[in-house]
C-alpha cells in the first residue's frame, strides 16, 4: 500500500454507532471499508481518498456494556462539501459489523475552518487586550489620570468632628452631605468639590451648624440605610434637598452619569412636608409622616426647583404674567411646572413623564412646560381636575376642553 499522505481536513463528520453485540475497532474498520465498497463509484472508494489523502485516518471509540457496543466513528475529509456529505450518507447504509447487527447514523458534520475561524478571533481579542494594557497610555488617559490624583489628594477634614470632606466647603453655598468618606472620593473623583460626610448614622454637630447656614443637599445609598440616614437628618437638620442612588447602589460606586441623574432629580424637602402636612413648617414632620415621604421619594414624586414663588394672584392678568415669566424660564429645558392654587411651584419634571405625573395630583392649578399641548395631555389634566395649561403652542383647540389652554403667542 502507498504512503498516505497528510490530511489538511476541512470537515469531520461525526457518527454514533450502536451494535447488538460485543466486536472490536478491526471489526468496525474493515466494515466501514468492505460495505462501502463499490457503492460510490472508483472516484469516491474509501481506500483510495484515503490513500491519496483526501479522506484522513478513521478513529473508531466504542463502549461495551451488557454485551452491547456503542460508540463514535470521526473521519477527517478534504473533499469539497457535496462529496463530503455523500461519504457520510453511505456510512448510514452498514448494517452488520461482523456477526452483530449494527446502525450507523450521522450526528453532524463540522466545518474544521468555522472552527478555527473563531479560535482566530478569541486569541486576536485576547493579544489586543495584552497590546492595549502594555501600550503607553495617550495624552488624554495621561491628563485624566492626573487629576484623578489630584483630586484625591484634596480631602481634607472639616470642623470640630474632623469629618472627611472636599476643599471648597466653605466656599460653597451649597453643600452635599454623604455617608462615609468613599462617597466622598468618589463624588470629588467627579469634580465635585463641596461634599462632606458623616461618618455614621447619626448627625455630627458639624453637619448641623453647616445646615443653619447653607443649602444642604443628602445624598444617601438606594438602600434601607439611606432611608434611615434621610430620617435621621430630617429630624435633626435643616436639609433643604434629598437624593438617593439608584436601588441597590451606593454613592461611593456609582459613574458620572448616574451622580448628574440623580441631582437632576432631587427632591425638595419643602415638598415632602406640603405633601404630608399641607404646611410649610419645618417642626410639624412626624415619624409616621416621615416614612411616607420616604415613600413618596422612592416612588419618584415630582422634584421642586429652589426659586422665588410668585405671589398668590386671583385676577387673570396677573396670573398671565406669572405663566408667562415661567414660560420663558422653561424654553429649551423640555421641563413643566406644576403650580397650586397660589401660583406657587409644586415641582419640575420632564415633560415626557408629565402625563404620568400628573395622573397622581389632584387638583393642579396650572401646568406650565415647555413643549406642546396633546390630546393625551389634556386628557390626564381633565382627570387631574386642572384648571389651566399653559405651553409653546397647542394641537387641542379650547373648544375641545374645558381647561384654560394657554400659549406662547396669548401671553
Amino acid at each position: 500500500m502507498a504512503k498516505i499522505s497528510p490530511v489538511s481536513s476541512k470537515y469531520i463528520v461525526h457518527t454514533q454507532i450502536t451494535i447488538e453485540g460485543v466486536v472490536e475497532k478491526p471489526d468496525v474498520i474493515g466494515a466501514i471499508f468492505g460495505q462501502t465498497e463499490g457503492l460510490l463509484g472508483n472516484e469516491l472508494e474509501l481506500r483510495e481518498l484515503q490513500r491519496n489523502g483526501r479522506i484522513g485516518r478513521i478513529e473508531v471509540k466504542l463502549d461495551i456494556r451488557g454485551g452491547k457496543a456503542s460508540g463514535t466513528i470521526i473521519i477527517p475529509s478534504s473533499l469539497d462539501k457535496a462529496e463530503t456529505v455523500i461519504i457520510a450518507a453511505a456510512l448510514e447504509t452498514i448494517q452488520r459489523i461482523g456477526p452483530c447487527n449494527a446502525k450507523v447514523e450521522v450526528k453532524n458534520i463540522e466545518d474544521v475552518r468555522i472552527s478555527k475561524r473563531l479560535y482566530v478571533i478569541e486569541r486576536a481579542k485576547e493579544l489586543l487586550r495584552e497590546l492595549t494594557e502594555r501600550v503607553l497610555p495617550d495624552s488624554q488617559e495621561i491628563t485624566d489620570e492626573v487629576a484623578y490624583s489630584v483630586r484625591m489628594m484634596e480631602i481634607v477634614e472639616y470642623g470640630k468632628d474632623r469629618l472627611p470632606a472636599g476643599p471648597s466647603i466653605e466656599e460653597s453655598d451649597e453643600v452635599i452631605v454623604v455617608e462615609g468618606r468613599a462617597d466622598v472620593l468618589n463624588l470629588l473623583k467627579h469634580g465635585m468639590k463641596n461634599v462632606i460626610a458623616l461618618n455614621g448614622t447619626s448627625v455630627p454637630e458639624t453637619v448641623k451648624e453647616l445646615s443653619r447656614r447653607k443649602v444642604i443637599t443628602a445624598f444617601v445609598d438606594g438602600d434601607r440605610g439611606g432611608d434611615l440616614i434621610i430620617r435621621e437628618l430630617i429630624s435633626t437638620c435643616e436639609i433643604d434637598y434629598v437624593i438617593k442612588a439608584p436601588d441597590g447602589k451606593e454613592v461611593e460606586e456609582i459613574t458620572k452619569k448616574e451622580i448628574h441623574k440623580a441631582l437632576r432629580s432631587k427632591i425638595a424637602v419643602e415638598q415632602i412636608k406640603l405633601e404630608v402636612n399641607g404646611t410649610n413648617g419645618r417642626d410639624s414632620i412626624k415619624s409616621h409622616d416621615t416614612k411616607d415621604a420616604l415613600r413618596r421619594i422612592e416612588q419618584g414624586s415630582p422634584a421642586p426647583v429652589r426659586r422665588p414663588a410668585a405671589v398668590a394672584v386671583a385676577a387673570p392678568k396677573k396670573d398671565l404674567s406669572v405663566f408667562k415669566e415661567m414660560l420663558d424660564d422653561l424654553v429649551g429645558t423640555r421641563g413643566a411646572y406644576i403650580l397650586d392654587s397660589s401660583a406657587k411651584i409644586l415641582g419640575k419634571v420632564p415633560t415626557s413623564e408629565l402625563t404620568a405625573t400628573i395622573k397622581n395630583l389632584n387638583p393642579i392649578h396650572a401646568i406650565v412646560f415647555d413643549g406642546m399641548i396633546s390630546y393625551d395631555i389634556v386628557k390626564a389634566a381633565e382627570k387631574s381636575n386642572t384648571h389651566y395649561l399653559v405651553a409653546m403652542d397647542s394641537k387641542v383647540r379650547q373648544a375641545e376642553t374645558k381647561i384654560e389652554l394657554v400659549t406662547k403667542k396669548d401671553l
